[in-house]
C-alpha cells in the first residue's frame, strides 16, 4: 500500500532496525521475546492499528480518506519496543505479493492477545512478519447467485468436485463471470427438468398400478351381455376341473369374456358348482351367467355316460349317437384297435372272450361331441379303468382271494354288479361267488348258475328263463352248464362293486333269490333255505 520504504525506512529487511527496537534475523536467528503481544485487526470501535492521533490519514475499505481524530481512541502502547516507533505507533507491513489476503483490512490481526505474557499461553507470541492471517468472513450470496453443486450442473466425480470448490471461492470473492453463472443456471434447469420428468413418470406409474389394483379388486369382471351369438362351439371339461379352470377354457373358446366373470356367476347360481366333466355345446360370446345355466342343462352336455354294470354294446351305441356316426362304427373300431387303447397287460383275450374291452370302459362321464373320433373317447374310458384297477392293486388281491389273476377279479366284480342291488347285497353276492368256486362246494358243484351270464351271452335282460333253454346251451358264458367263471367280464363294474369283490362277507352265503322279481334279494346258506326263497319268488311272480 505504502511502497517498499514504509514510513521513513522502518522496514525490517536484512538486519535493519526494527520498529520494535530489536534486531531480527532473516535466516531464523534468535527471536526477541515479547511479553505481551499487541492486538491486530480486532480494534475496539473500528480504529486501525498503527496510526497516531490524527497525524496521518488512513483509508477505509471503500478507499475513502479518514483521519484518526474522527474516532479518538487511546493509543494502545506497550513498553519497550513499542516506543521505538515514536509517536506514530506501529508501522504497517507491506503486503506479501503471494498472499491474496494481505491487502485486506485486519488480515494479520485475527487472534486475541495473550494478556498473561507466558510462553505457554495460547496462541503463542509471534514475531512481526509471521502473523497468522485472519479468516476471511463469508460473503452473503445474492438470491440470483445461489450456489449449485456439480450434481445439479451436470458434473460428477472428484475433478468436478475440486473445480466446484475453486469456482465457489472465486464467486465468493466476486471474481465469477456472468457467462459462468448462465452456464450454471442452464445446467441447473436441465437437471431440474430431469427430476421433474422422473418424478412425473413415477406418478404416472403409480397411478397406472393403482388403477389396475382398483380394477382387479373392486371393478366388475369383464363380461359379455346376453345369451351369445348363433355360432356354436364345443368345450371339453376334464375330470377334476375347478371353476377357474373351466372359466379359462371357456374364455379360450370365446364363450365368456373372462374367467373371473364365470367364477362369480358359478358361485351366484344355485347348483353352479355341480358342473361335471364332459363336453358341452355352447355359444360364443355368452354372458357368464348364461354359460353357467346352459352347462347345467343336460341338453347342452355332449357327453357319454357309462353307468355301473352297463355293457359295452350300450356304450358303443351312445358314442355313435353323440358323434353322429353310423350305427356300429364305434364297435368296429373297438374290435380292430382295442390293443392300442392302453388296456392292462394282464387283460386276456382268448377266443372265448366276447369283447376284449368289456369291463374296461369304466363308469363315468366322458366328453363326446361331433367332430371327435370314437377311439379318442374309448381311450379315455380305458385309461380311467386302468387307473382305478392299479390303485386297488388287483394282482396281489386276486391271489389272496384264491383267484388266478386280476382279470378274474374284474370278472367277479362284474357278476356282483349285475346280480346285486345294494351295497350290502354286493358283499354277500361276492361271498356267494367265492363259495361256489371252491372245490369243496358240493351244493352246486362249482356251478355259479347266474342268469346274468346267460343274458349277457344272449344280449338280453330276462329274469324268467326256462330250465330247458338254459340247460340246452353249452356256451362258456352259460354258468348253468359251464363250471367256474365265464371267459370275461359281463359288464363294466362300478367302484362300489369292485370294493365288495375285494372285501366279501364271511357268513357262509351260498344262495340268493330276488323274491320280488326286481330288487328285493334274499340270501340262504343251505339248499333247504333256498327252496323256501324260490317258492316265495314263484308266489310273487304268479308262477
Amino acid at each position: 500500500m505504502y511502497g517498499d520504504g514504509g514510513w521513513g525506512g522502518q522496514q525490517t529487511h536484512g538486519g535493519q532496525q526494527s520498529p520494535y527496537g530489536g534486531q531480527q534475523s532473516p535466516q531464523g536467528g534468535p527471536q526477541p521475546h515479547y511479553p505481551q503481544q499487541p492486538q491486530y485487526g480486532d480494534w475496539p470501535q473500528g480504529q486501525q492499528s498503527g496510526y497516531g492521533q490524527g497525524q496521518y490519514p488512513y483509508y477505509d475499505e471503500q478507499g475513502r480518506e479518514q483521519y484518526a481524530g474522527h474516532a479518538p481512541q487511546q493509543q494502545y502502547q506497550q513498553p519497550g519496543a513499542w516506543n521505538a516507533a515514536g509517536p506514530h505507533g506501529q508501522v504497517p507491513y507491506a503486503p506479501d505479493p503471494g498472499d491474496p489476503y494481505g491487502q485486506q483490512p485486519g488480515a494479520y490481526g485475527g487472534e486475541q492477545p495473550d494478556h498473561y505474557g507466558t510462553e505457554d499461553a495460547y496462541p503463542p507470541p509471534q514475531p512481526p512478519g509471521r502473523r497468522r492471517p485472519e479468516a476471511e468472513p463469508e460473503p452473503e450470496f445474492a438470491p440470483d447467485e445461489e450456489e449449485q453443486h456439480p450434481f445439479f450442473t451436470g458434473g460428477g466425480g472428484d475433478d468436478d468436485d475440486e473445480a466446484y470448490e475453486l469456482q465457489s471461492r472465486r464467486d465468493r470473492r466476486g471474481k465469477g463471470t456472468k457467462s459462468g453463472k448462465k452456464g450454471k443456471k442452464g445446467r441447473t434447469g436441465c437437471a431440474c427438468m430431469v427430476v421433474v420428468l422422473v418424478f412425473g413418470g413415477g406418478l404416472a406409474g403409480a397411478g397406472y398400478f393403482g388403477y389396475q389394483f382398483y380394477q382387479n379388486r373392486f371393478a366388475p369382471a369383464p363380461d359379455y351381455a346376453g345369451s351369445g351369438t348363433g355360432e356354436a362351439v364345443t368345450v371339453e371339461i376334464p375330470k377334476g376341473a375347478g371353476g377357474w379352470d373351466i372359466g379359462n377354457r371357456l374364455k379360450e373358446a370365446g364363450v365368456v369374456k373372462s374367467a373371473e366373470a364365470f367364477v362369480h356367476a358359478q358361485n351366484d347360481t344355485q347348483g353352479g358348482n355341480s358342473i361335471q366333466a364332459g363336453a358341452y355345446l355352447l355359444r360364443k360370446q355368452m354372458s357368464a351367467a348364461s354359460a353357467v345355466k346352459m352347462m347345467l342343462d343336460p341338453k347342452s352336455q355332449n357327453n357319454v355316460v357309462v353307468t355301473p354294470g352297463e355293457r359295452n354294446v350300450g356304450v358303443y351305441e351312445a358314442i355313435d349317437k353323440k358323434l353322429e356316426l353310423a350305427d356300429g362304427t364305434t364297435q368296429k373300431t373297438a374290435q380292430k384297435e382295442y390293443k392300442t387303447f392302453g388296456v392292462p397287460a394282464w387283460a386276456q383275450n382268448t377266443g372265448e372272450v366276447k369283447d376284449p374291452l368289456e369291463g374296461f370302459l369304466f363308469p363315468g362321464t366322458y366328453p363326446a361331441a361331433k367332430g371327435m373320433k370314437p377311439d379318442s373317447v374309448l381311450k379315455q374310458m380305458v385309461a380311467e379303468a386302468k387307473s382305478k384297477y392299479d390303485s386297488y392293486g388287483l394282482t396281489a388281491k386276486a391271489q389272496a382271494l384264491g383267484l388266478n389273476n386280476a382279470f378274474q377279479l374284474v370278472i367277479v366284480a362284474s357278476l356282483v354288479q349285475a346280480e346285486g342291488k345294494t351295497h350290502d347285497d354286493f358283499r354277500k353276492m361276492a361271498e356267494v361267488v367265492y363259495n361256489r368256486l371252491k372245490p369243496t362246494n358240493h351244493e352246486t358243484n362249482q356251478l355259479l348258475q347266474f342268469d346274468s351270464t346267460y343274458n349277457y351271452l344272449k344280449g338280453t335282460s330276462n329274469i324268467h328263463i326256462s330250465e330247458k333253454e338254459i340247460n340246452g346251451n353249452r356256451n362258456p358264458y352259460n354258468t348253468y352248464t359251464h363250471k367256474g367263471l365265464p371267459p370275461g367280464p359281463i359288464g363294466n363294474p362300478g367302484e362300489d362293486a369292485l370294493k365288495a369283490a375285494l372285501n366279501p362277507t364271511h357268513d357262509g352265503w351260498m344262495y340268493f333269490v330276488a323274491t320280488d322279481g326286481v330288487n328285493d334279494t334274499e340270501f340262504a346258506k343251505t339248499n333247504a333255505e333256498f327252496q323256501q326263497l324260490k317258492e316265495k319268488f314263484n308266489a310273487n311272480s304268479g308262477n
